[in-house]
This record gives C-alpha cells, sequence and structure tokens, in this order.
C-alpha cells in the first residue's frame, strides 16, 4: 500500500505542476475556414455589365453572387465603417453590426441604359434567416464601377473569387463564414 499512496502523490504532483494533463488546445478553424477579415482585391477594368445579383445559404458561410455579361476583370471587397453612395456620397443605411462594401471594376448600365434595376435598392435579396447576412442594398453605379453595401452580423471571415458562366458571362463571389 506504501508504493501505491507513494506513486499516487507523485502523480498529483505532476498534475498540479502541470507535467501531466491535457495538451494545449489547438485552434481548429470552422469548417476548415482560414479565410481572414482583411481587404481583398483584384486590378482591372471590364466591358461586362453587372446583370443580376443574388444570394444564397450553405452550411459554414453565407454566399452573394454578381452576375455579369461578360469577364469580370477587377473587385474590391472590404470592411468599412460605413457604406456610401456612389456619386452623391450619401450614406447608405445597412442592418448589422459591420459592414462590406463591394465594388465591382464593371458598370450596371450601356449606352445609358440599366443592365441592373434591382426593384428595391435598399434590400436587393431576403436574407431573412441567413446566418452572416443582414442587409444586401445596392450603392450606385457610377463611371463603370458598381457598389453593393453589406451589413453582416459582425466582422466575419469572407472570401472572392470568380467563376466562369453561365453562357459567356461570370460571376463573382463573395463568401462571408458564419463564424470564426
Amino acid at each position: 500500500m506504501g508504493k501505491f499512496n507513494a506513486w499516487f502523490a507523485a502523480l498529483l504532483l505532476a498534475v498540479g505542476l502541470g507535467f501531466v494533463g491535457p495538451g494545449a488546445a489547438s485552434a481548429v478553424p470552422y469548417c476548415g475556414i482560414t479565410w481572414g477579415s482583411l481587404a481583398k482585391s483584384s486590378p482591372g477594368l471590364t466591358q461586362a455589365q453587372v446583370v443580376n445579383v443574388r444570394t444564397g445559404q450553405q452550411p459554414c458561410f453565407d454566399r452573394l453572387v454578381v452576375d455579369l455579361n461578360g469577364s469580370v476583370a477587377g473587385y474590391s471587397v472590404k470592411y468599412v465603417p460605413q457604406v456610401f453612395h456612389d456619386g452623391s456620397g450619401l450614406p447608405v443605411e445597412l442592418r448589422g453590426n459591420a459592414f462590406l462594401q463591394i465594388t465591382v471594376n464593371a458598370p450596371a448600365y450601356s449606352d445609358g441604359q440599366s443592365t441592373y434595376n434591382p426593384g428595391d435598392r435598399s434590400e436587393l435579396a431576403n436574407v431573412a434567416g441567413y446566418s452572416a447576412f443582414r442587409q444586401l442594398a445596392f450603392a450606385g453605379s457610377f463611371e463603370g464601377y458598381t457598389s453593393l453595401g453589406l451589413g453582416v452580423r459582425g466582422r466575419l471571415p469572407f472570401r472572392v473569387f470568380t467563376l466562369a458562366g453561365p453562357g459567356e458571362g461570370t460571376r463573382l463571389v463573395v463568401d462571408v463564414a458564419h463564424r470564426w
């Protein structure tokens, strides 16, 4: 019994000093997401026009898609304190605790005619029930650039990429993770 008590005491001492016990917690990325929340951009201008904006939900993120009738050449997506309307500089009122300004280096018009004319500029899509998105608004199209304001739950990680199609068009995709 004396040996057992000695080993038990040594074990308690080791645990108390931190020699034995659970290993250090390693942070496993949520859904494998390692995107971060810093600004993302790509330079360039295009002859294509914005023709549609839509949203969708995925298990780990909410998705915004901007459809163009040609190639996506450039964009800028970043968190800002306030989104402003193109041209006028007036603030875009958005729900949420953080705001993404999405600028596509492409107009939403051609030869003075609108190629994307949303019915409600302050509510481009119904995002009720989305985990990250709170509101998507049209901030305007001016001098070859089209801007959107996206209100989100908080400053969450996001990624930006382009996809070919449908047809001759391309898509600018912005995914915002549900959490870190």
